[in-house]
């Protein structure tokens, strides 16, 4: 997968999961995604572990266009590391870590909402 530029966050809506990667619209995507208000990324995480600054970079590079990140860690909830979190924070994003599921459908509900949000979601089969 490569970047792909939207011209409207609202093209970034997750229409599906599942199967080792996301469907944004009606483009499908394999692997682990970054989704911020200028488009979508092909993100190196394969699982919670490998979330760290220099492959968020795209996150923390648009930072005063985001208010919240949600982090979907894959099949199962599962914990950020604690200073990946305080350096996001500390950039003035608030993170919410969940389960993938839980963090898509969440992702959606706020972009409807016209909140300021990105999302860095873990694929899951």
């Amino acid at each position: 997968m490569e970047f792909r530029e939207v011209k409207s966050q609202e093209e970034t809506q997750i229409s599906a999961y599942g199967g080792g990667g996301f469907r944004i619209g009606e483009r499908r995507s394999k692997g682990s995604i970054l989704i911020t208000p200028k488009g979508y990324y092909p993100w190196a995480a394969a699982d919670i572990k490998a979330a760290a600054l220099d492959n968020l970079r795209q996150i923390t590079a648009q930072a005063a266009e985001i208010d919240l990140l949600l982090i979907g860690t894959g099949e199962n909830m599962a914990f950020l590391n604690k200073e990946v979190r305080r350096a996001l924070e500390g950039l003035n994003i608030a993170v919410d870590v969940m389960a993938t599921g839980a963090a898509a459908r969440t992702y959606n509900v706020l972009l409807l909402e016209g909140r300021k949000v990105a999302a860095a979601l873990i694929a899951v089969e």
